[in-house]
This record gives C-alpha cells, structure tokens and sequence, in this order.
C-alpha cells in the first residue's frame, strides 16, 4: 500500500476502530513516510486519533515526537510549527505541560481551540472552558482579523459541534460546548472563508440547534442557510441540503404541511445535482421521504 492510500482508508476506518489505527500509525504508518511533505497529513491524522479519539494523550505527544525526529522533517518552517502545536496541544489536554506561554499568540489561540475540541468527548466542561479561553484571547491578542487563527477557529468550531450532534445523547456540558462550538465556526466563517463557508455555518447552526431541541432557533438558521444561498446564484447542491436541514426541523416541530414543501424543493434540488452529487445526496433525501 502507498502512503495515500494508507491515509485514505486510516480516515475510513479511524471512527469505528481508532484503537487499530493507531496501531497502524506505527507499523505500518511510519516505514511509508519517505518526504517531509508528507509529515503534516499523517501528524494531522495521528493527533485526531490518539486525541480526539482514544484520549492518550501521551503516546500523542511521543508519537508526534517520532515525527519531528525524522531526517527528513525540516528544522524550520510549516511542518515543524505543525508539530510543536499538536505536542503543545496534546500536552495541555494531558495537563502535564502548558507549553502556550512560549508560542506566538495566533499558534497559542489555535493549540487552545484544538485541545478544546480533542476533549470533547473526554471532558466536556474543561472544553468548553478552555474555547472560551481561545475567544478571550482573540479579543486581547491584538492580531489581524483575517490571520490563521480565524481559520483555525472557524474549522475547530464546525468539526467540533457536528462530533457532538451525532452523539446519540449529550450532557448539559456537551450540549453547551456544542452550542458554542457552533456558533464559534459561524463567527469566524465570515472572517475566514466566503459566503459558501457562511452559509454552511448557518446549516451548522440549525442541525446544532435541532439537537439541542431548540427548534425555532433551528428553523432560523435554516431559512438564513437558504436565504445566503438564494443571494448566491442558488447553487443545488447548497439548495438541496438548506431545504432538507429545514425539512428535518419541520418533521420535528410536527408541521406537515411545511415538512412536505421542504421535502418538494428538496426534490427539485436534487433533480439539478449531477450524477455524483445525486449518489451521495440520496440517503438523506430518502430518509426525508421516509419520515
């Protein structure tokens, strides 16, 4: 197996058995690493693993060592600035060393945003703690508007808020966090990306809400999902996901009416996808229908 398929089929399998990935990082990961331009995907991936995942925080923080020992990982740069943030970051999930005084404040704001979400599933309340450690510091750090912390921030936030939607049950600290998280990618969206990163956060913000049960916030977030979409030349790929978000929230308010018009334009949506979009778009037009 070659190195990108290696990665490919570890992000396929990481969620239903991180534990074998990890496993995998090191036997069979590490002999495919031959250029330092590969270094950062796999460190990226090995971090979400042993963090997000499995919380061994620990062999993270080795792991990624093995990393930055490579002969071929550059002494400076991008990809050691990568490393230093993901040991910083699994060290303070650890809470054996906070290593944020000695970074700049645009990798300390991002090291903190990062810990937050691999604690998500591990400590919810130090999590939510700690994002908002990160928001505090964006308004004293003193840096441009548009730099990597934004970035940063606004893919923390969304990938964080859809872990915790797909938890088959919250608590009031992950509910919380989820909420915030959520609100965190929207925010820093409008900074960070254009108005389709936007409008994706605004479909964050009501798949959020709905699973927070607060179903007019939801219904909002959904019609502005579709009202940025409609001001943007109406995309159907964008339309299409707007209309079943709002569909969804309506079933759940239990208002048919509005339920069978989401699911009409959800159909006139997905008549305009192209055969690729259709394919991976089906399931969830049929579980509308079904509903």
């Amino acid at each position: 197996m070659d190195f990108d398929s290696f990665i490919d089929q570890a992000w396929t399998d990481h969620a239903t058995d991180a534990a074998a990935v990890a496993t995998r990082l090191q036997a069979e990961g590490l002999p495919l690493l031959t250029a330092a331009g590969q270094i950062p995907r796999f460190a990226h991936l090995a971090a979400h693993v042993h963090g997000d995942h499995l919380g061994r925080w620990q062999d993270g923080v080795q792991f990624q060592r093995q990393l930055a020992a490579l002969p071929f990982c550059p002494a400076e740069g991008d990809t050691p600035a990568a490393l230093r943030r993901y040991i910083a970051s699994l060290s303070l999930a650890a809470g054996t060393h906070d290593e944020r005084p000695a970074l700049v404040g645009s990798d300390r704001i991002r090291v903190t945003a990062m810990t937050a979400a691999a604690l998500a599933a591990h400590d919810a309340n130090r999590g939510a703690a700690l994002l908002q450690e990160a928001l505090a510091d964006v308004e004293t750090a003193g840096l441009p508007d548009d730099g990597p912390h934004a970035r940063a921030l606004a893919i923390t936030g969304n990938n964080l808020a859809a872990t915790l939607e797909e938890l088959p049950e919250r608590s009031a600290a992950q509910r919380a966090l989820m909420i915030l998280a959520a609100q965190t990618a929207r925010r820093f969206w409008a900074i960070a990306g254009t108005w389709l990163e936007t409008e994706r956060a605004e479909h964050r913000l009501a798949m959020t809400w709905l699973q927070a049960g607060d179903l007019a916030q939801a219904r909002r977030h959904a019609q502005q999902c579709l009202a940025i979409v409609a001001a943007h030349d109406g995309a159907a790929l964008e339309r299409f996901f707007g209309w079943e978000a709002l569909g969804r929230i309506e079933r759940a308010v239990g208002d048919p009416a509005a339920q069978a018009q989401a699911l009409a334009q959800a159909e006139v949506a997905f008549a305009a996808l192209d055969d690729g979009d259709r394919a991976w778009c089906q399931a969830s037009l049929d579980a509308l229908k079904a509903a």
